[in-house]
Protein backbone atom coordinates (compact mmCIF):
# COMPACT_ATOMS: atom_id res chain seq x y z
CA UNK A 1 0.00 0.00 0.00
CA UNK A 2 1.20 3.52 -0.84
CA UNK A 3 0.24 5.73 2.08
CA UNK A 4 0.63 9.13 0.40
CA UNK A 5 0.76 8.85 -3.42
CA UNK A 6 0.92 12.65 -3.82
CA UNK A 7 4.44 12.77 -2.40
CA UNK A 8 5.64 9.19 -2.80
CA UNK A 9 4.78 9.01 -6.52
CA UNK A 10 5.46 12.64 -7.47
CA UNK A 11 7.29 13.18 -10.80
CA UNK A 12 10.95 13.92 -10.17
CA UNK A 13 10.93 17.44 -11.63
CA UNK A 14 8.00 18.40 -9.39
CA UNK A 15 9.75 16.95 -6.35
CA UNK A 16 12.93 18.91 -7.06
CA UNK A 17 10.91 22.12 -7.34
CA UNK A 18 9.26 21.35 -3.99
CA UNK A 19 12.64 20.57 -2.42
CA UNK A 20 14.03 23.92 -3.59
CA UNK A 21 11.05 25.80 -2.17
CA UNK A 22 11.33 24.03 1.18
CA UNK A 23 15.12 24.31 1.26
CA UNK A 24 14.87 28.10 0.84
CA UNK A 25 12.47 28.28 3.80
CA UNK A 26 14.71 26.05 5.93
CA UNK A 27 17.83 28.12 5.22
CA UNK A 28 15.98 31.35 6.07
CA UNK A 29 14.76 29.86 9.35
CA UNK A 30 18.24 28.60 10.26
CA UNK A 31 19.90 31.92 9.35
CA UNK A 32 17.38 34.11 11.17
CA UNK A 33 16.83 32.03 14.31
CA UNK A 34 20.02 30.08 15.05
CA UNK A 35 23.19 32.14 15.69
CA UNK A 36 25.39 29.12 14.88
CA UNK A 37 24.00 28.87 11.35
CA UNK A 38 24.06 32.65 10.82
CA UNK A 39 27.75 32.73 11.67
CA UNK A 40 28.55 29.69 9.52
CA UNK A 41 26.61 31.03 6.52
CA UNK A 42 28.30 34.43 6.79
CA UNK A 43 31.74 32.82 7.03
CA UNK A 44 30.93 30.95 3.81
CA UNK A 45 29.75 34.19 2.16
CA UNK A 46 26.23 32.80 1.74
CA UNK A 47 22.93 34.64 2.06
CA UNK A 48 19.73 32.52 2.01
CA UNK A 49 18.23 34.96 -0.50
CA UNK A 50 20.98 34.01 -2.97
CA UNK A 51 19.76 30.39 -3.28
CA UNK A 52 19.01 29.63 -6.93
CA UNK A 53 19.17 25.84 -7.16
CA UNK A 54 19.65 22.70 -5.08
CA UNK A 55 23.28 22.56 -6.20
CA UNK A 56 23.94 25.80 -4.26
CA UNK A 57 23.71 23.75 -1.08
CA UNK A 58 27.27 22.54 -1.64
CA UNK A 59 28.48 26.08 -0.88
CA UNK A 60 27.49 25.63 2.77
CA UNK A 61 29.58 24.01 5.51
CA UNK A 62 28.64 20.68 7.08
CA UNK A 63 26.99 20.11 10.43
CA UNK A 64 28.62 17.44 12.62
CA UNK A 65 27.72 15.61 15.79
CA UNK A 66 30.47 17.58 17.55
CA UNK A 67 28.73 20.84 16.58
CA UNK A 68 25.60 19.55 18.32
CA UNK A 69 27.56 18.61 21.41
CA UNK A 70 29.28 22.00 21.46
CA UNK A 71 25.83 23.63 21.65
CA UNK A 72 24.35 21.19 24.17
CA UNK A 73 21.51 21.11 25.00
CA UNK A 74 19.40 23.77 23.23
CA UNK A 75 21.89 25.96 21.38
CA UNK A 76 20.77 24.87 17.89
CA UNK A 77 17.03 25.17 18.51
CA UNK A 78 15.17 27.54 16.19
CA UNK A 79 12.11 27.79 18.46
CA UNK A 80 11.77 28.85 22.10
CA UNK A 81 11.12 26.00 24.50
CA UNK A 82 7.50 27.08 24.96
CA UNK A 83 6.94 25.96 21.36
CA UNK A 84 8.75 22.64 21.87
CA UNK A 85 6.46 19.78 22.90
CA UNK A 86 8.87 16.81 22.79
CA UNK A 87 12.58 16.36 23.46
CA UNK A 88 14.62 13.30 22.46
CA UNK A 89 18.34 12.62 22.69
CA UNK A 90 20.96 10.12 21.60
CA UNK A 91 22.47 7.69 24.10
CA UNK A 92 25.59 9.80 24.66
CA UNK A 93 27.76 6.70 25.02
CA UNK A 94 30.68 8.44 23.26
CA UNK A 95 30.21 11.91 24.75
CA UNK A 96 27.44 14.39 25.45
CA UNK A 97 24.15 13.27 23.90
CA UNK A 98 22.77 15.12 20.90
CA UNK A 99 19.47 16.75 21.85
CA UNK A 100 16.62 17.31 19.40
CA UNK A 101 13.37 19.19 19.94
CA UNK A 102 10.01 18.85 18.17
CA UNK A 103 7.14 21.27 17.72
CA UNK A 104 3.60 19.95 17.22
CA UNK A 105 4.09 20.29 13.48
CA UNK A 106 7.38 18.39 13.73
CA UNK A 107 5.64 15.50 15.48
CA UNK A 108 2.95 15.41 12.80
CA UNK A 109 5.61 15.40 10.09
CA UNK A 110 7.46 12.57 11.89
CA UNK A 111 4.27 10.55 12.16
CA UNK A 112 3.51 11.08 8.46
CA UNK A 113 7.05 10.18 7.39
CA UNK A 114 7.04 6.94 9.35
CA UNK A 115 3.47 6.03 8.33
CA UNK A 116 4.62 5.95 4.71
CA UNK A 117 7.43 3.54 5.59
CA UNK A 118 5.28 1.36 7.83
CA UNK A 119 2.72 1.02 5.06
CA UNK A 120 5.48 0.33 2.50
CA UNK A 121 6.69 -2.54 4.71
CA UNK A 122 3.26 -4.14 4.54
CA UNK A 123 1.69 -3.16 7.88
CA UNK A 124 -2.05 -2.43 7.79
CA UNK A 125 -4.92 -1.68 10.15
CA UNK A 126 -5.39 -5.44 10.53
CA UNK A 127 -2.02 -5.90 12.26
CA UNK A 128 -1.12 -6.19 15.92
CA UNK A 129 2.27 -4.51 16.28
CA UNK A 130 4.70 -5.59 19.00
CA UNK A 131 7.16 -2.75 19.69
CA UNK A 132 10.26 -4.12 21.44
CA UNK A 133 12.35 -0.95 21.12
CA UNK A 134 13.15 0.76 24.40
CA UNK A 135 10.86 3.69 25.18
CA UNK A 136 12.44 6.85 26.54
CA UNK A 137 14.84 9.42 25.10
CA UNK A 138 15.68 6.95 22.30
CA UNK A 139 13.66 7.88 19.20
CA UNK A 140 13.04 4.37 17.85
CA UNK A 141 10.03 3.28 19.89
CA UNK A 142 8.08 6.53 19.67
CA UNK A 143 8.84 6.99 15.98
CA UNK A 144 7.40 3.61 15.04
CA UNK A 145 4.63 3.70 17.66
CA UNK A 146 2.97 6.89 16.43
CA UNK A 147 3.16 5.75 12.81
CA UNK A 148 1.70 2.33 13.55
CA UNK A 149 -1.26 4.00 15.25
CA UNK A 150 -1.61 6.38 12.29
CA UNK A 151 -2.03 3.48 9.84
CA UNK A 152 -4.55 1.89 12.22
CA UNK A 153 -2.55 -1.02 13.65
CA UNK A 154 -3.10 -2.08 17.25
CA UNK A 155 0.13 -1.28 19.10
CA UNK A 156 1.56 -3.23 22.04
CA UNK A 157 4.20 -0.93 23.64
CA UNK A 158 6.23 -3.68 25.31
CA UNK A 159 9.59 -1.86 25.25
CA UNK A 160 12.86 -3.79 25.53
CA UNK A 161 14.09 -6.50 27.86
CA UNK A 162 12.70 -9.65 29.56
CA UNK A 163 12.72 -11.65 26.36
CA UNK A 164 10.73 -14.61 27.66
CA UNK A 165 7.91 -12.27 28.62
CA UNK A 166 8.14 -10.68 25.17
CA UNK A 167 7.56 -14.08 23.57
CA UNK A 168 4.69 -14.89 25.94
CA UNK A 169 2.98 -11.61 25.06
CA UNK A 170 3.41 -12.24 21.33
CA UNK A 171 1.90 -15.67 21.81
CA UNK A 172 -1.07 -14.58 23.95
CA UNK A 173 -1.83 -11.25 22.22
CA UNK A 174 -1.49 -12.59 18.68
CA UNK A 175 1.22 -10.17 17.53
CA UNK A 176 1.62 -10.10 13.76
CA UNK A 177 4.34 -7.43 13.36
CA UNK A 178 7.60 -7.29 15.30
CA UNK A 179 9.43 -3.97 15.65
CA UNK A 180 12.94 -3.93 17.19
CA UNK A 181 16.64 -4.02 16.31
CA UNK A 182 17.70 -6.94 14.09
CA UNK A 183 20.13 -8.20 16.74
CA UNK A 184 17.30 -8.32 19.29
CA UNK A 185 15.09 -10.12 16.78
CA UNK A 186 17.74 -12.86 16.71
CA UNK A 187 17.69 -13.00 20.50
CA UNK A 188 13.90 -13.31 20.44
CA UNK A 189 14.24 -16.10 17.88
CA UNK A 190 16.59 -17.96 20.24
CA UNK A 191 14.09 -17.76 23.09
CA UNK A 192 11.23 -18.78 20.79
CA UNK A 193 13.23 -21.88 19.92
CA UNK A 194 14.04 -22.60 23.57
CA UNK A 195 10.35 -22.28 24.52
CA UNK A 196 9.31 -24.30 21.44
CA UNK A 197 6.42 -21.95 20.63
CA UNK A 198 7.15 -20.93 17.04
CA UNK A 199 4.05 -22.73 15.77
CA UNK A 200 1.92 -20.77 18.25
CA UNK A 201 3.04 -17.35 17.01
CA UNK A 202 1.19 -15.33 14.38
CA UNK A 203 4.10 -13.11 13.35
CA UNK A 204 4.19 -12.35 9.64
CA UNK A 205 6.33 -9.20 9.21
CA UNK A 206 9.26 -7.56 10.95
CA UNK A 207 10.37 -3.91 10.78
CA UNK A 208 13.97 -3.66 11.90
CA UNK A 209 16.39 -0.76 12.17
CA UNK A 210 18.65 1.33 14.45
CA UNK A 211 21.77 -0.69 13.53
CA UNK A 212 23.40 -2.01 10.35
CA UNK A 213 22.58 -5.59 9.40
CA UNK A 214 23.45 -7.77 6.46
CA UNK A 215 21.38 -9.75 3.99
CA UNK A 216 22.66 -12.87 5.69
CA UNK A 217 21.23 -11.73 9.00
CA UNK A 218 17.93 -10.97 7.26
CA UNK A 219 17.79 -14.55 5.99
CA UNK A 220 18.53 -15.86 9.50
CA UNK A 221 15.75 -13.79 11.07
CA UNK A 222 13.23 -14.73 8.40
CA UNK A 223 14.01 -18.43 8.66
CA UNK A 224 13.92 -18.54 12.46
CA UNK A 225 10.77 -16.44 12.95
CA UNK A 226 9.02 -17.24 9.64
CA UNK A 227 8.47 -13.58 8.80
CA UNK A 228 9.07 -11.08 6.00
CA UNK A 229 11.73 -8.65 7.24
CA UNK A 230 12.31 -5.07 6.08
CA UNK A 231 14.93 -2.47 6.91
CA UNK A 232 14.38 1.17 7.83
CA UNK A 233 16.80 4.02 8.46
CA UNK A 234 16.82 7.05 10.68
CA UNK A 235 19.00 9.25 12.86
CA UNK A 236 18.17 10.74 16.22
CA UNK A 237 20.05 13.89 15.14
CA UNK A 238 17.47 14.55 12.43
CA UNK A 239 14.19 12.98 13.47
CA UNK A 240 14.65 9.35 14.45
CA UNK A 241 13.33 6.58 12.19
CA UNK A 242 11.44 7.97 9.21
CA UNK A 243 14.13 9.06 6.78
CA UNK A 244 13.92 5.95 4.60
CA UNK A 245 12.63 2.40 4.54
CA UNK A 246 12.13 -0.62 2.32
CA UNK A 247 8.98 -1.49 0.42
CA UNK A 248 7.93 -5.06 -0.37
CA UNK A 249 10.28 -5.09 -3.38
CA UNK A 250 13.27 -4.70 -1.03
CA UNK A 251 15.51 -3.07 -3.63
CA UNK A 252 16.66 -0.14 -1.51
CA UNK A 253 15.16 2.10 1.17
CA UNK A 254 12.82 4.80 -0.14
CA UNK A 255 13.81 8.25 1.11
CA UNK A 256 11.11 10.72 2.11
CA UNK A 257 12.58 13.25 -0.30
CA UNK A 258 9.95 15.93 0.24
CA UNK A 259 11.09 16.01 3.88
CA UNK A 260 14.84 15.33 3.61
CA UNK A 261 17.38 16.28 0.95
CA UNK A 262 20.10 13.65 0.48
CA UNK A 263 23.62 14.10 -0.89
CA UNK A 264 26.50 11.67 -1.31
CA UNK A 265 29.99 13.04 -0.70
CA UNK A 266 33.52 11.71 -0.80
CA UNK A 267 34.38 11.35 2.93
CA UNK A 268 38.02 12.31 2.24
CA UNK A 269 37.66 15.29 -0.11
CA UNK A 270 34.15 16.24 1.13
CA UNK A 271 33.18 16.94 -2.48
CA UNK A 272 29.76 15.82 -3.84
CA UNK A 273 29.87 12.60 -5.84
CA UNK A 274 27.94 11.87 -9.06
CA UNK A 275 24.67 9.93 -9.06
CA UNK A 276 25.19 6.24 -8.40
CA UNK A 277 28.51 6.63 -6.59
CA UNK A 278 29.13 5.14 -3.15
CA UNK A 279 30.09 7.58 -0.41
CA UNK A 280 29.00 9.26 2.81
CA UNK A 281 25.36 10.26 3.18
CA UNK A 282 24.69 13.92 4.02
CA UNK A 283 21.15 15.01 4.97
CA UNK A 284 19.31 18.32 5.19
CA UNK A 285 15.87 18.64 6.76
CA UNK A 286 13.29 20.48 4.64
CA UNK A 287 10.34 21.07 7.01
CA UNK A 288 11.64 20.83 10.58
CA UNK A 289 10.75 23.78 12.79
CA UNK A 290 12.34 23.31 16.22
CA UNK A 291 15.62 21.87 15.03
CA UNK A 292 16.50 22.58 11.39
CA UNK A 293 19.44 20.52 10.15
CA UNK A 294 21.62 21.72 7.26
CA UNK A 295 24.10 19.32 5.63
CA UNK A 296 24.50 16.86 8.49
CA UNK A 297 27.34 14.39 7.98
CA UNK A 298 25.77 11.06 8.92
CA UNK A 299 29.09 9.15 8.57
CA UNK A 300 27.07 6.34 6.97
CA UNK A 301 28.38 4.82 3.73
CA UNK A 302 25.73 4.09 1.09
CA UNK A 303 24.66 4.68 -2.50
CA UNK A 304 21.54 6.32 -3.96
CA UNK A 305 19.52 5.17 -6.95
CA UNK A 306 16.88 7.29 -8.66
CA UNK A 307 15.10 4.90 -11.03
CA UNK A 308 11.38 4.44 -10.24
CA UNK A 309 10.69 1.33 -8.16
CA UNK A 310 8.43 -1.51 -9.27
CA UNK A 311 6.20 -0.65 -6.30
CA UNK A 312 5.19 2.61 -8.03
CA UNK A 313 7.10 5.01 -5.81
CA UNK A 314 9.40 7.51 -7.52
CA UNK A 315 11.50 8.53 -4.53
CA UNK A 316 15.24 7.97 -4.45
CA UNK A 317 16.37 4.80 -2.70
CA UNK A 318 19.42 4.26 -0.55
CA UNK A 319 21.21 0.94 -0.26
CA UNK A 320 21.72 -0.73 3.09
CA UNK A 321 24.42 1.13 5.01
CA UNK A 322 27.71 -0.62 4.23
CA UNK A 323 29.56 0.86 7.20
CA UNK A 324 30.44 4.13 8.89
CA UNK A 325 33.41 6.36 8.32
CA UNK A 326 33.80 6.78 12.10
CA UNK A 327 33.15 3.09 12.92
CA UNK A 328 35.56 1.95 10.25
CA UNK A 329 38.42 -0.05 11.72
CA UNK A 330 41.90 0.67 10.40
CA UNK A 331 44.00 -2.42 10.98
CA UNK A 332 47.59 -2.21 9.77
CA UNK A 333 46.58 0.40 7.21
CA UNK A 334 43.59 -1.56 5.89
CA UNK A 335 40.02 -0.23 6.17
CA UNK A 336 37.73 -2.86 7.72
CA UNK A 337 33.97 -2.57 8.18
CA UNK A 338 32.12 -4.86 10.63
CA UNK A 339 29.48 -5.48 7.95
CA UNK A 340 32.13 -7.21 5.80
CA UNK A 341 32.91 -9.60 8.63
CA UNK A 342 29.25 -10.32 9.33
CA UNK A 343 28.57 -11.13 5.67
CA UNK A 344 31.39 -13.67 5.62
CA UNK A 345 30.31 -15.37 8.85
CA UNK A 346 26.72 -15.77 7.73
CA UNK A 347 27.84 -17.38 4.48
CA UNK A 348 29.61 -20.22 6.30
CA UNK A 349 27.58 -23.22 7.43
CA UNK A 350 27.98 -24.11 11.09
CA UNK A 351 28.27 -20.57 12.48
CA UNK A 352 25.58 -18.81 14.47
CA UNK A 353 24.69 -15.10 13.87
CA UNK A 354 26.37 -14.00 17.12
CA UNK A 355 29.89 -12.63 17.01
CA UNK A 356 32.28 -10.04 18.41
CA UNK A 357 35.28 -8.32 16.87
CA UNK A 358 38.14 -7.87 19.34
CA UNK A 359 40.92 -5.39 18.51
CA UNK A 360 44.21 -5.49 20.42
CA UNK A 361 47.79 -4.32 19.99
CA UNK A 362 50.85 -6.57 20.00
CA UNK A 363 53.89 -4.33 20.19
CA UNK A 364 53.45 -1.79 17.41
CA UNK A 365 50.95 -3.87 15.41
CA UNK A 366 47.18 -3.95 15.69
CA UNK A 367 45.58 -7.38 15.67
CA UNK A 368 42.01 -8.40 15.00
CA UNK A 369 40.26 -11.49 16.35
CA UNK A 370 36.75 -12.54 15.39
CA UNK A 371 34.88 -14.54 18.00
CA UNK A 372 31.90 -16.41 16.60
CA UNK A 373 29.51 -18.95 18.04
CA UNK A 374 29.10 -22.29 16.30
CA UNK A 375 26.13 -24.63 16.21
CA UNK A 376 25.46 -27.08 19.03
CA UNK A 377 26.00 -30.09 16.79
CA UNK A 378 29.33 -28.89 15.49
CA UNK A 379 30.67 -27.78 18.87
CA UNK A 380 29.88 -31.18 20.36
CA UNK A 381 31.46 -33.00 17.41
CA UNK A 382 34.97 -33.90 16.41
CA UNK A 383 37.83 -31.50 17.12
CA UNK A 384 39.13 -31.81 13.56
CA UNK A 385 35.85 -30.43 12.20
CA UNK A 386 36.10 -27.41 14.49
CA UNK A 387 39.69 -26.86 13.38
CA UNK A 388 38.65 -27.08 9.73
CA UNK A 389 35.82 -24.60 10.30
CA UNK A 390 38.13 -22.13 12.04
CA UNK A 391 40.64 -22.36 9.18
CA UNK A 392 37.90 -21.89 6.59
CA UNK A 393 36.58 -18.78 8.36
CA UNK A 394 40.06 -17.32 8.79
CA UNK A 395 40.92 -17.90 5.14
CA UNK A 396 37.68 -16.38 3.89
CA UNK A 397 38.00 -13.32 6.15
CA UNK A 398 41.61 -12.77 5.12
CA UNK A 399 40.62 -12.99 1.45
CA UNK A 400 37.79 -10.47 1.81
CA UNK A 401 39.54 -8.03 4.16
CA UNK A 402 43.07 -8.26 2.79
CA UNK A 403 44.69 -8.85 6.21
CA UNK A 404 45.27 -11.80 8.51
CA UNK A 405 42.47 -12.38 11.01
CA UNK A 406 42.46 -14.52 14.14
CA UNK A 407 39.34 -16.62 14.69
CA UNK A 408 38.04 -18.00 17.97
CA UNK A 409 35.10 -20.41 17.94
CA UNK A 410 32.78 -19.91 20.88
CA UNK A 411 30.36 -22.33 22.48
CA UNK A 412 26.68 -21.64 21.72
CA UNK A 413 25.03 -19.00 23.93
CA UNK A 414 28.31 -17.75 25.42
CA UNK A 415 28.75 -14.40 23.65
CA UNK A 416 26.92 -11.41 25.09
CA UNK A 417 23.38 -10.79 23.83
CA UNK A 418 21.76 -7.40 23.34
CA UNK A 419 18.22 -6.25 24.01
CA UNK A 420 18.88 -3.10 22.01
CA UNK A 421 21.74 -2.21 19.71
CA UNK A 422 24.34 -4.96 19.52
CA UNK A 423 27.88 -4.21 20.72
CA UNK A 424 29.94 -5.91 18.03
CA UNK A 425 33.36 -4.30 18.56
CA UNK A 426 35.59 -4.59 21.63
CA UNK A 427 38.60 -2.33 21.21
CA UNK A 428 41.31 -3.21 23.75
CA UNK A 429 44.00 -1.01 22.22
CA UNK A 430 45.57 1.43 24.70
CA UNK A 431 44.18 4.95 24.50
CA UNK A 432 46.66 7.59 23.40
Amino acid sequence: MIWNPEFECMPRHERRALQLERLAATLRRAFERVPFYRRRFQEAGFEPSSLRGLEDLRCLPFLTKQDMRDHFPYGLFAEPLREVVRIHASSGTTGLPTVVGYTRNDLEMWSEAMARLVAAAGVTADDIAHVAFGYGLFTGAFGLHQALEKVGAAVIPVSGGNTQRQVEIMQHFGSTALICTPSYALRIAEVVEEMKVLDRLKLRVGLFGAEPWSEGMRREIEAKLRIFATDNYGLSELIGPGISGECLERCGMHINEDLFLAEIIDPDTLEPLPEGATGELVLTSLTKEAFPVVRYRTRDITRLTYEPCACGRTTARMEKVAGRTDDMLIIRGVNVFPSQIESVLLEIEGTEPHYQIVISRNGALDEIEVQVEVSEALFAGEARKLYALRERIAHRLSTVLGIGVGVKLAEPHTLARSEGKAKRIVDNRPRM
